[in-house]
């Protein structure tokens, strides 16, 4: 990814979103355009035209946090694009990448890692990287997520999203799946520009879904921390869950994802009734159950 080109679009992108009555701006006349003027966002920030459009055209290099969080508070950016922001910068400042630790080729998780995922039992408990891979799961989330496994999505939640029909059925309000779908994977693209597997990911969802290319180019980007989600799933219906995502300290770059239901609601019962769908599935025909799918997966984390 090319970061001044990342840092222009997305800059350029956040004040089209804002309109001048957002900002607090009274306006008089025809407008080209419904965003804010270049001109605008300076004066607001409190830096000269000529800075801000040397900013917005990618140059971060230099540009101190001051004026960083200036801009972020002028665009009104949320705490995942401020965040974005300051990322881009630190990258065109040529700071230090993080000490990450060496990844394995074919990534697997550790035995404690997988008793933990295996203790968890009345909700799905799965283990992602941040190109969307499903890297380990609990027996439940292997049920709940079958149709990502056995299909176009091998593996992958951003494929099975744009890539596989069945998910306009798996979340009812899919087109809002797929925009925090691609807010993950821009975040992502922030964070870790050097991935090659990221890369050749967002290239193959931009060559076959026009959906995704124009999500994609809206640079909205997106934290994944906790909320709310319904899903209609393919043996026991409709299910709304809350989610609770946690960074694994020792697995850099992982998240550790818990989906749980109100305790006696409709959700609940189904999730039970999915485990034991998914039991039953497991002992009658292993080679076809989710689990034997999910051990196919070898996607480096």
């Amino acid at each position: 990814m090319d970061n001044r080109i990342e840092a222009r679009d997305f800059l350029m992108s956040r004040r089209a979103k804002l309109t001048p009555e957002q900002a607090g701006l009274r306006t008089s006349g025809h407008r080209r355009v419904a965003g804010l003027r270049r001109s605008e966002v300076a004066m607001l920030a409190d830096v000269s035209v000529e800075y801000f459009a040397k900013i917005e055209r990618g140059n971060l290099a230099g540009v101190s946090d001051g004026v960083l969080d200036a801009v972020a508070r002028t665009l009104q950016l949320d705490d995942a694009e401020r965040e974005h922001l300051f990322v881009l910068a630190r990258a065109a400042n040529g700071a230090a990448e993080p000490v990450r630790k060496r990844k394995p080729k074919n990534w697997a998780p550790r035995e404690s890692l997988t008793r933990t995922l295996d203790a968890i039992t009345s909700g799905p408990a799965f283990v992602r990287n941040g190109r969307m891979d499903i890297l380990a799961s609990n027996a439940l989330g292997r049920a709940f997520y079958d149709q990502v496994f056995n299909g176009p999505g091998r593996g992958n939640l951003a494929r099975f999203a744009f890539l596989d029909d069945r998910s306009h059925d798996f979340y009812p309000n899919w087109p809002a799946a797929a925009d925090v779908t691609v807010a993950i994977l821009r975040t992502e693209s922030g964070r870790d520009p050097r991935d090659t597997q990221l890369h050749e990911l967002i290239g193959e969802l931009s060559t076959l879904s026009h959906a995704f290319r124009t999500r994609w180019g809206a640079h909205d980007v997106r934290r994944h921390g906790s909320g709310t989600k319904s899903f209609r799933h393919h043996i026991v219906g409709e299910v709304t869950l809350s989610y609770e995502g946690l960074e694994l300290t020792a697995e850099p770059g992982l998240s550790f994802l818990i989906y749980t239901a109100e305790p006696d609601s409709a959700s609940e019962e189904r999730l039970r009734l999915l485990a034991s769908w998914a039991a039953t599935a497991a002992n009658t025909t292993p080679a076809a159950s989710p689990k034997t799918a999910a051990k196919t997966t070898t996607s480096e984390a």
